[in-house]
């Protein structure tokens, strides 16, 4: 089933199909709400009421937007106000990113060599000015496209793609092309977290 079939469904009272659609848009919906947090477990916290904000909005998606664009714009929103109850919430400056040494390891040590460099580049991404580094994490690690990205943050597309450029810019400086990782591989929900979402998620729309 489509997205829209599946809603379809739990609006006419098939309740349980809605974990098909959190697990369709797990990954996608903590990268975003990650990306604003900076913490795992605010950013689970923050995901289950924003599934459960969209369960109880469900009626009002009109189909207009995908429906992935329209959770993950709930999401961002939910993660936002997380930040500003926190009063944590700030715009920020360009932070001055460093340099790292080159590293020649024997190839034994890559995959550990690997790991270390994914964990700094995330550390690095989560250190970006929260207007770039949600756009970044949107953009580049979840792969939305400018139109998908300036509708889930409510901004234009212009100014997701200057943020875009220089939240790049920034990080292709200090770390892309030293470090043997893809951002595509940064910030992965995996499956026991995953579970754990959508089990406190059903429970409480039990």
């Amino acid at each position: 089933m489509n997205d829209e079939e599946v809603v379809s469904r739990v609006l006419a009272g098939d309740s349980a199909l809605f974990e098909i659609l959190m697990r369709r848009y797990n990954q996608r919906v903590y990268r975003a709400v990650r990306a604003v947090l900076r913490t795992d477990d605010d950013a689970e916290d923050v995901m289950q009421q924003a599934y459960l904000n969209a369960y109880r909005s469900l009626h009002q998606f009109e189909g207009r937007a995908q429906f992935s664009t329209w959770l993950t714009r709930i999401a961002v929103n939910e993660a936002i106000a997380r930040r500003k109850r926190d009063s944590d919430f700030m715009t920020g400056e360009d932070d001055v990113m460093t340099g790292i040494a080159d590293d020649n390891a024997p190839d034994p040590e890559q995959q550990t060599i690997t790991a270390e460099l994914r964990s700094l580049l995330e550390r690095e991404v989560s250190s970006l000015p929260d207007t770039f580094r949600t756009v970044f994490m949107l953009r580049d690690v979840e792969g939305l496209s400018t139109v998908e990205a300036a509708t889930s943050l409510g901004i234009s597309e212009d100014l997701v793609k200057t943020r875009l450029h220089r939240a790049r810019a920034t990080l292709r400086h200090n770390l892309c092309r030293r470090a043997d990782v893809t951002v595509e591989s940064l910030f992965t929900f995996g499956n026991a977290r995953c579970d754990r979402v959508v089990a406190a998620v059903m429970a409480e729309i039990a």
